[in-house]
């Protein structure tokens, strides 16, 4: 990499930990800054290719050691000399860090040296000291185990699936052993290092088989490759960098650009840089052998489980899913799995992303046993570039959560500026390409917008809801803005000076809610679900009373929700934020909220709500936030499992949000069944998400059920407050000159190899005869060629004659007298 993380100051002090630690998503180290505070950043790059950097103060001490959980990218733990142990839910560097600890230890035993999470079980920590070691559940107040002594003062900490232990190190000749734990009496393997008092900081990555060896204070950096058999460890790279190393941490496989064959990714940590390090192997194409199924983000058990003496490992990913975190401050969900599949897309952000999924080993079952999903494999593309929208500048990027960024219909994409005023743009879909550099024309609110929408039955209408509680309804001329728009076609005006934070349009009606995160009418327009601030899920009929006809409890996080109706109006989508801030989708019988939800799947941990998308001809489910890289998919049952995970959707860079547009926008000749407007920090994008099909010539008429046009009115507004209730007409997508798969002729098989009665036909003696003559023949040649001494000169007419006879003593007829 050409590009250091700078601004990081990390000081002289010194201490037995790693100094630099790293998840998927964040980096966290040591800096010189006054009493424990601790530097935080992100593993990749913002779109501008640079990294924020900001601090937190975790302690009232030197910051000794930290780790971040192999079960969530954003818990970090940190013990100090201090003598405590905190776990912080840390947030991305650009957001506002907690200032408060989620968990504080006091293990009493003076300064503490080294923190590690187990591998396998959540909950659980190790931490050591020059006194000894302790291991703790994070849940209780007392350490799990006494005390034990280290031979030396100098250590590492290293956990194993099955058993804790400690390994000291001789630091005056540097050199690298390797042991069999079964047999300890002597090591197998040794490499004398150079002779340096430098502590070494060895790191292993159990997947390729690596191991680097660099030394504290040193710029050097040595890759090993560790092998079963001999040679045990054989030396791969010898790497001089230009600075001193301080500490070195590697990037979880999760993260690494699999589009350029990266295997291993160092972060090595200098006085004033962070320097990224990549070890690629140069090949061309993806390939699988590179990347062995790894670890994946859900514990296998609980720390209580570990106590017991329960020996479990980290189920593998298969190479076709996705990973997510899950905490491991609770228990592995049993609806809940993390999977992860290689990225098409380049860049730092691609690769291996987290996403939400049911646990490991029901979804291993699952596989086995349960139903699949025919969109498991849906796939996520964007479109050509001809068909953006580049160079937008201004964009408004601090709308309210309840706020979608931005939307889009089938013609055009409205876009908040950061402008005095409430601006919006609008672009033409029908006129992608760069736009100028000069100002463009805009719609003037004069207030700050909190939301807006297009209406649903008029292309040209978008309604906008400010924070002076007035919806403003603004038309569009055909062909898009060609000058600033200051007066809306109508204003509507609440009852009180309440703030607006959400509107939908529905048949010509609006309905203006405050104190409310989410809102959504039923399919045939009857009911309005709600999801709310203070935790509960409910449903009005607004035409009978204010007052809710139903009541749940919802989301139990205060950070943002939002509602959708599934499986044909009998349930209720709802995404939102558990009591520990992790992203939730929960499922709820539009027949009784009050018994709560009937299944829910935990998701990653992210500040941004998941905004999702149904499409109720396929029961599909689409959902991603903003600043989001991932597009998450399920296909929503209404019955056991609910919830069945598909292929996700990367973005190289981070998102604003998706707005998907009609369904006869989608190209059905490519088996396309959502389109979605991707809003990125200068494109606007267009996304296909197909179905990878053999046999594309013929309608697929299997995903492609007849359609709701829910783009056009059913119904009045003075029909529906009359007590009338419309459902869609509906329309088929089938083009005329396309045959449904359905009605496709079967093909008749086709035998690839000859029947068995063909070889297990008996020959008799004289067919063998013939078939082992014929195969000598063919071996000696045609008799009538001519032999290679008749190039040959010096030679007698006597030795000729007698070579020839010598030379066709075998004749076929001879052969055959044998035989």
């Amino acid at each position: 990499f050409n590009r250091f993380i700078t601004s990081i100051f990390r000081g002289s002090f010194s201490s037995q930990g790693k100094h630099i630690t790293s998840s998927c998503s964040l980096v966290a180290f040591n800096t010189d800054q006054a009493g424990g505070m601790v530097g935080l950043t992100s593993v990749n790059p913002a779109s501008d290719g640079k990294w924020t950097v900001t601090q937190i103060s975790c302690h009232a001490d030197l910051v000794t050691d930290l780790d971040f959980s192999p079960f969530d990218d954003y818990l970090l733990a940190t013990c100090s000399a201090d003598e405590t142990v905190k776990l912080w839910r840390v947030c991305d560097p650009a957001q506002d860090q907690c200032s408060d600890a989620e968990v504080t230890l006091s293990p009493a035993d003076g300064r503490l040296e080294l923190v590690l999470f187990h591998p396998a079980a959540s909950e659980l920590l190790a931490v050591a000291s020059v006194r000894g070691l302790q291991v703790w559940d994070v849940t209780r107040d007392t350490a799990l185990t006494g005390k034990h002594t280290p031979v030396c003062a100098r250590f590492s900490l290293v956990f194993s699936y099955f058993t804790l232990m400690h390994l000291c190190l001789q630091m005056r000749q540097q050199e690298v052993r390797l042991w069999d734990s079964r047999k300890l009496s002597s090591s197998l393997s040794s490499l004398s290092l150079a002779t340096s008092n430098a502590t070494l900081m060895p790191l292993f990555d159990p997947d390729s088989g690596l191991l680097t060896v660099s030394g504290n204070g040193e710029s050097v950096i040595d890759c090993f490759e560790v092998n079963s058999s001999e040679p045990f460890l054989s030396q791969v790279s010898h790497c001089l960098t230009d600075l001193s190393t301080r500490g070195t941490a590697l990037v979880p496989k999760l993260a690494l650009d699999v589009s350029c064959c990266e295997v291993l990714r160092l972060l090595q940590l200098t006085d004033n840089f962070i320097v990224p390090i990549s070890y690629q192997v140069p090949r061309k194409d993806f390939h699988a052998d590179l990347y062995p199924d790894t670890v994946g983000h859900t514990p296998a058990m609980t720390a209580e489980d570990w106590w017991k003496g329960e020996n479990k490992q980290v189920l593998s990913s298969q190479r076709s899913e996705a990973s997510t975190s899950s905490s491991p401050l609770s228990t592995p969900s049993s609806s809940a799995a993390p999977s992860r599949s290689p990225s098409s897309t380049s860049g730092l952000s691609s690769g291996f992303l987290p996403s939400p999924s049911p646990s490991q080993s029901s979804r291993a079952i699952q596989n086995m046993l349960g139903p699949s999903s025919k969109f498991r494999h849906i796939q996520g593309a964007v479109l050509h570039r001809d068909t953006h929208i580049t160079n937008l500048r201004g964009l408004h990027l601090t709308t309210p959560g309840e706020c979608d960024g931005f939307c889009a219909n089938g013609q055009r994409v409205a876009v908040p500026l950061a402008i005095a005023g409430g601006q919006i743009a609008v672009f033409e879909l029908s006129q992608p390409g760069k736009l100028p550099d000069t100002a463009l024309p805009t719609i003037q609110n004069s207030v700050n917008v909190a939301d807006f929408c297009w209406d649903p039955f008029d292309t040209h209408k978008l309604v906008v809801a400010g924070d002076d509680a007035k919806i403003r309804v603004w038309q569009i001329p055909k062909g898009g803005l060609t000058e600033t728009l200051t007066e809306p076609e109508c204003v509507l005006r609440g009852k009180k000076p309440a703030h607006v934070t959400s509107e939908l349009c529905h048949a010509n009606s609006l309905c203006s809610l405050s104190q409310i995160f989410g809102i959504a009418w039923s399919p045939d327009g009857k009911l309005l679900a709600t999801v709310c601030k203070d935790g509960k899920v409910r449903l009005y009929d607004p035409r009978k009373s204010t007052l809710p006809i139903q009541e749940g409890p919802g989301p139990e996080g205060h950070r943002g929700a939002r509602v959708v109706w599934v499986c044909d109006g009998k349930y209720l989508l709802v995404s939102g934020f558990d009591s520990r801030s992790e992203r939730q989708l929960y499922l709820f019988s539009a027949e009784s909220l009050a018994s709560g939800s009937v299944a829910s799947v935990p998701a990653d941990v992210s500040p941004s709500t998941l905004i999702p998308f149904y499409d109720p001809d396929t029961s599909v489910l689409i959902l991603t936030g903003k600043g989001d890289t991932r597009v998450y998919t399920y296909e929503i049952l209404p019955e056991a499992p609910y919830f069945m995970e598909c292929s996700s959707f990367h973005s190289s860079e981070p998102h604003k949000g998706l707005c998907f547009l009609p369904k006869t926008e989608c190209d059905v000749r490519d088996v396309e069944v959502a389109r979605a407007i991707r809003l990125g920090k200068s494109t606007i994008e267009p996304v296909a998400f197909r179905v990878p099909r053999v046999k594309k010539e013929f309608f697929q008429d299997d995903v492609f059920p007849e359609t709701a046009v829910w783009w056009e009115a059913s119904l009045t507004a003075a029909a529906w407050l009359s007590g009338s209730n419309g459902q869609h007409r509906k329309i088929s997508l089938q083009p005329k000159d396309m045959m449904p798969v359905s009605e496709a002729p079967k093909e008749v098989p086709v035998r690839k190899y000859l029947p068995s009665s063909v070889y297990l036909e008996e020959k008799t003696d004289e067919q063998k005869k013939e078939e082992l003559l014929s195969a000598m023949v063919a071996k000696l040649g045609n008799r009538e060629d001519p032999l290679p001494q008749a190039s040959c000169e010096g030679v007698d007419e006597d030795e000729w004659v007698s070579e020839e006879l010598t030379t066709h003593t075998h004749t076929p007829q001879m052969i055959h007298d044998t035989l």
